[in-house]
């Protein structure tokens, strides 16, 4: 597997946190990347739920739908988890999501038919069953300033590998990293927190 950083921008791509990972932040974390550049790096966490927030407690308080809406939210909203998606702008709402629902100029089309939106009116939209086919929301982002996230691939705390919607859109996080690693034909159990220590 190549770990060069030198040929590409991980647009498009996992961050599987190796078990050493450092920041306890992003132990065991997988990391959508949606940009990267030589100006740093955004990713949105996967599988890390929010606590004590639901969709519809989030509509309800950004105001998108009244209080008594809540329990006639459509499918597939009414199951829709809120992650965290990361330490920066925690208050706000990022949405990872199929190609099929675009806005001009706030969506960002990132690579193989996922795009990420950041405005109130994606979650309306899903609110209201007009929505994109697949989405995940998070609240926040990873971030990273210029050379950190090489840094920190150098250093082993991410192994890269290809993303695979199913892990983005589905709802099992508790085996969303094992599952980022096993497409990289990597098993967890083989894996040290000691790996590149000599």
């Amino acid at each position: 597997m190549n770990q060069s950083l030198d040929e590409e921008f991980l647009d498009g791509r996992f961050l599987v946190a190796m078990p050493g990972m450092e920041d306890g932040r992003f132990a065991h974390a997988v990391v959508y990347v949606c940009a990267h550049s030589e100006e740093g790096a955004m990713g949105i966490v996967l599988n890390q739920s929010a606590s004590n927030i639901t969709f519809a407690d989030l509509l309800t308080q950004l105001e998108i739908i009244d209080d008594g809406e809540a329990i006639r939210l459509p499918s597939p909203a009414d199951k829709m988890l809120v992650h965290r998606g990361g330490p920066v702008e925690s208050g706000r709402g990022f949405v990872l999501h199929s190609d099929d629902f675009f806005i001009d100029s706030s969506t960002l089309p990132i690579s193989d038919g996922i795009c990420l939106t950041a405005t109130l009116e994606i979650l309306k939209a899903i609110a209201e069953g007009r929505g994109p086919d697949q989405a995940m929301l998070a609240l926040g982002y990873a971030g990273w300033a210029a050379g950190q996230l090489e840094t920190e691939i150098q250093a082993n705390g991410w192994i890269i590998g290809p993303a695979d919607p199913s892990i983005i859109f589905d709802q099992d996080n508790e085996t969303k990293w094992q599952r980022a690693l096993a497409l990289m034909g990597i098993e967890a159990g083989m894996l040290s927190s000691e790996a590149g220590h000599a």
